[in-house]
């Protein structure tokens, strides 16, 4: 999105409306995947009940820090970087010396 001449904070929010779905949909299917080893069902299953729930709080403790966290850390520190088209014109405005 930067490439289209977007600034930084427009081209996260866009990013991040665009990869929402995958990336729920990919957390959900992690999260009620490890549902039944975090909630202990069966005989001898309280020795893994922890990791269970240890796996899906750190899913979703980064699920959070994708949508929210890396998007504003990129608009922070993407300041200095050139869109497509300021490169475009930077490189039409430099004239070559003569041979």
């Amino acid at each position: 999105m930067r490439e289209e001449g977007r600034d930084a904070v427009a081209a996260a929010i866009g990013a991040g409306a665009t990869r929402l779905r995958p990336i729920l949909m990919t957390a959900l299917a992690m999260v009620l995947g490890m549902l039944p080893m975090a909630l202990a069902v069966g005989e001898g299953s309280a020795q893994n009940a922890p990791l269970g729930r240890a796996v899906i709080g750190g899913l979703l403790f980064a699920t959070l820090m994708t949508l929210f966290v890396v998007p504003a850390v990129y608009s922070i520190f993407s300041g200095s970087f050139k869109g497509k088209r300021e490169r475009d014109a930077e490189v039409a405005s430099v004239t070559l010396p003569a041979a």
